[in-house]
């Protein structure tokens, strides 16, 4: 269970590591293309801003250009607004006169101004109404322009018609005329480089105008934050990810059960051959004992019959043809068990072995059942090499595992446990499986790994007496204990790879 689970979380913390990746790439991507396109749309602004101004001073040149000598082209300047709609009014101040209406003294001192620079100067800025006033001063006579400033670009002009969340500016010293108001904040009052919407400014852009006579700096600002993100987008590139990685933990899947199925395969297989041999070695051992008696009883008779008269030579040639049948079929048996129970020529040999890799590979292999048991299995201890035959260590293993799982199906699910230890000491490196179950009874302990014993209904008492055949002849052992304060412990000792031991 807890092996599934983590192969689980590990592909659902692919599947959000892909998918956050992903959506930072296409947020980023999305604020770059809308950055570029509200650049782009600033610098529109600016530069349509700069000509509208750049055209004040041209009209104002002309006028004063026209107006020679006195009173020539009067009233000129009157037909302007008609001309311009940014233009409010007009006025003409000649020689010897005075400015009239309620900016005679603004238009004065930037007369003044301009009569020092010798170019059109900013008179009244009135950020409140949206006006301003340019003055050029002449000789004999000097002019004054009225501006409305919301009026200086068309609506189909003005590049940002069509983005009610951008708010636009044209700021002079502390003040500023608001061209476009956009989306107002918290606090509408507020400056306009402070984030109105979001933790940021957004999108930002400054830049002053190409005119001294309008020294006006153009401040544009579109606030950006998680409600402009292409939701979307994002949406299908999690689902996306989610489903090839769901596809991809598919085939996984597929591949780990068929890969367990053929080792289970294999196992199998080596376990039939390896019971069958086992048999033949219990059974060598159980009929050699009889023959042992048969050989030494009629040994005996033959010595009995050597007191006797009446046809001894036959009798004496039957038992000895029996006498050496005997010992023929217990030579041949003694054979049989020492064929099986070592090693057979051609097997692999002893190679150097990492044991917890191969006690990881064969829990994966017993997963399924560890799972449908609800046991919770860890492995602990140290990495080591060993001597040994990979398929020999992985039997072993497979019949101590199916023997822990079987013990801990008689104790309550929440207290099953089992724990693979690795460890090395004096040459020899130790694999203990230890359960929580019953434990091994005493009277079972001492003919734990005789051939045939078994108290599993439905065993046939091979599996540990051939485990312990395999240790030994890979130069190890296999031992069994109790294990305080309940289950049982099956210690797997093995020689450590010569690399270990330095």
């Amino acid at each position: 269970m807890r092996a599934w689970r983590s192969e689980r979380t590990k592909w659902l913390l692919g599947w959000l590591a892909l998918t956050l990746l992903g959506t930072v790439a296409i947020i980023r991507w999305d604020i770059a293309q809308r950055r570029t396109a509200f650049e782009d749309d600033a610098r529109v602004a600016h530069r349509q801003l700069s000509q509208r101004a750049a055209q004040h001073e041209a009209i104002l040149g002309t006028l004063v250009l026209l107006a020679q000598p006195i009173g020539g082209n009067a009233g000129l300047e009157r037909r302007l607004p008609a001309l311009y709609p940014q233009l409010l009014d007009a006025w003409r101040r000649e020689r010897g006169e005075d400015w009239q209406g309620s900016q005679a003294r603004l238009l004065a001192e930037a007369e003044g101004r301009s009569r020092a620079s010798g170019r059109a100067e900013l008179g009244g800025f009135d950020a409140s109404s949206g006006r301003y006033t340019v003055v050029m001063a002449g000789e004999p006579v000097s002019f004054g322009l009225q501006v409305e400033a919301r009026r200086l670009l068309p609506p189909e002009g003005w590049p940002f018609e069509h983005a009610p969340l951008v708010r636009a500016a044209l700021a002079h010293g502390a003040s500023e005329l608001i061209l476009q108001a956009g989306v107002p904040g918290p606090d509408p009052a507020a400056p306009l480089l402070a984030a109105p919407t979001g933790l940021t400014p957004g999108f930002v852009f400054s830049k002053r105008l190409a005119t001294d006579s309008q020294p006006f700096e153009l401040r544009v600002q579109r606030p950006t934050g998680p409600a402009e993100w292409p939701w979307t987008a994002m949406a299908a590139w999690a689902a996306g990810c989610a489903a090839v990685l769901g596809a991809a933990a598919s085939v996984h899947r597929s591949r780990v059960a068929r890969r367990r199925a053929e080792a289970a395969v294999r196992i199998g297989r080596v376990a039939r051959l390896n019971a069958l041999g086992e048999l033949a070695a219990g059974l060598a051992h159980e009929i050699n004992q009889p023959l042992t008696a048969v050989l030494a009883s009629t040994q005996a008779a033959r010595r009995l019959l050597d007191d006797e008269q009446p046809d001894t030579a036959l009798l004496r040639q039957a038992t000895t043809q029996a006498a050496a049948q005997a010992r023929r079929a217990a030579d041949v048996l003694a054979r049989l068990r020492t064929s099986i129970a070592a090693p057979a020529a051609g097997e692999p040999a002893p190679r150097p072995l990492s044991l917890r890799s191969m006690t990881r590979q064969v829990l994966d292999l017993a997963e399924p059942e560890v799972r449908a048991r609800g046991v919770r299995a860890t492995i602990e201890g140290e990495a080591v090499q060993v001597m040994a035959d990979p398929v020999a260590v992985e039997q072993i293993l497979v019949n101590l595992l199916d023997n822990a799982l079987h013990a801990l199906e008689s104790v309550p699910v929440d207290e099953r446990r089992l724990v693979l230890r690795l460890s090395s000491a004096g040459g020899q490196a130790v694999l203990s499986v230890i359960d929580s179950g019953p434990g091994i009874a005493a009277d079972a302990m001492r003919r734990l790994f005789e051939p045939f014993y078994t108290k599993r209904a439905g065993g046939l008492g091979l599996g540990l007496s051939l485990s312990e055949t395999l240790a030994q002849a890979m130069g190890g052992a296999l031992e069994a204990q109790q294990h305080l304060p309940r289950g049982a412990e099956f210690r797997l000792s093995l020689p450590l790879a010569p690399a270990e031991q330095q």
